[in-house]
């Protein structure tokens, strides 16, 4: 393949419903055993999309607010979360808290040993200075939807991976999706893969540790509610249609969710950022999504509101942009620019997750 990908999967939901999956490449090399509609992959941090989704709808409840405290709902934890950054600020990135995946010293624990589950404390072990006071800058940060997961706990009575369950996969029908290390794999899991170099004929490297975790379990469950889920690629693209098009918040709660572009936007140009969501032109067509970028595994999945089209990319390496596919699928989908397309700048791919891990 032209980027020296391993494994992909992509599907495209047309504008009438109808569900195009191609793939190609292979889910775990050493076997041979070619990638299929049915293979799943780690989302990474697309799997923010869910847990955003989840805070939103307990604030549709009552049960939330933007403007709530989060040093107030938290359990117990060895952080000290500053009492002003609000549930609305860990959404968008704007709590000023460091991210725990991008301490160097997170590294070498992470490796030791990669089948060992990680906690809470521990991943929170890593997070550095403040990066800004709350609410003054936009940062993008593992941290922020790390204890937006303990929050959604505290609140539901539940797991994450319980009220995940419960409260989104379950009523979107989407059978091929789970929540990694805290529920049993739906799908065929592919390999993840990392390379020496940027050389298509560089080999790949298998970061399986067979637990049936991807890409292995002390990454996975340190990142908790930031990227712990995985899934095919016509679950995601259904997923995102249904969460974008209003059919997992409702009118209200989908208001919300696209309410807080323009903060963002005037605090770091180029990074237009709602509540766990992306905005930004592509090709001359406005989208909302997210993207996902974990050791082994880049994803990315967009809907584009005006054409009707949603296109999911999954992938089982992390050096290759995967929104690349995205935009050679949409000039297939949806060839001509729609006449009110907004002249938003396109954000860029969130920070790797672990990504110095080897």
């Amino acid at each position: 393949m032209k980027l020296g990908i391993s494994g992909v999967s992509a599907t495209i939901v047309f504008r009438d419903g109808t569900i195009w999956t191609g793939v190609s490449g292979l889910a775990d090399v050493a076997a041979r055993t070619k990638v299929t509609p049915d293979t799943a992959f780690a989302y990474a941090s697309v799997s923010k999309t869910f847990t955003s989704a989840l805070i939103l709808q307990l604030i549709g409840e009552g049960r939330l607010r933007l403007t709530d405290s989060a040093a107030r709902l938290l359990p117990a934890i060895r952080l000290k979360v500053d009492p002003r950054i609000t549930v609305g600020m860990l959404l968008n990135h704007t709590s000023g808290l460091a991210d725990f995946f991008l301490n160097p010293k997170i590294d070498r624990p992470l490796q030791a040993d990669p089948t060992v589950a990680w906690t809470v404390d521990r991943s929170l072990r890593y997070v550095g200075k403040r990066l800004s006071p709350p609410g003054a800058a936009w940062h993008y940060s593992n941290t922020n939807y790390l204890l937006l997961g303990l929050i959604a706990e505290r609140i539901t009575g539940k797991t994450l991976a319980e009220a995940i369950r419960a409260r989104l996969l379950e009523p979107t029908g989407l059978g091929g999706t789970w929540y990694q290390a805290a529920e049993v794999n739906r799908m065929p899991l592919a390999h993840g893969y990392r390379f020496v170099g940027t050389k298509r004929t560089a080999k790949p490297i298998d970061l399986d540790d067979g637990t049936g975790i991807a890409p292995f379990r002390s990454v996975v469950t340190a990142a908790g509610g930031a990227g712990s889920i995985a899934g095919t690629s016509s679950d995601l693209a259904r997923w995102a249609r249904a969460l974008y098009a209003g059919k997992v918040l409702g009118p209200a709660g989908t208001a919300m969710l696209l309410s807080n572009f323009t903060k963002t936007r005037n605090y770091l140009p180029g990074v237009v950022y709602g509540y766990g969501v992306q905005a930004f032109t592509i090709d001359g067509h406005p989208s909302l999504g997210h993207s996902g970028r974990l050791l082994g595994f880049r994803s990315a999945v967009r809907h584009f509101p005006i054409d009707g089209v949603t296109i999911a990319v999954l992938t089982n390496q992390s050096r290759a942009d995967p929104g690349l596919i995205v935009r050679a699928l949409l000039a297939v989908a949806a060839p001509r620019p729609p006449l009110t397309a907004p002249s938003t700048p396109a954000a860029p791919t969130p920070p790797c997750v672990s990504c110095r891990v080897r």
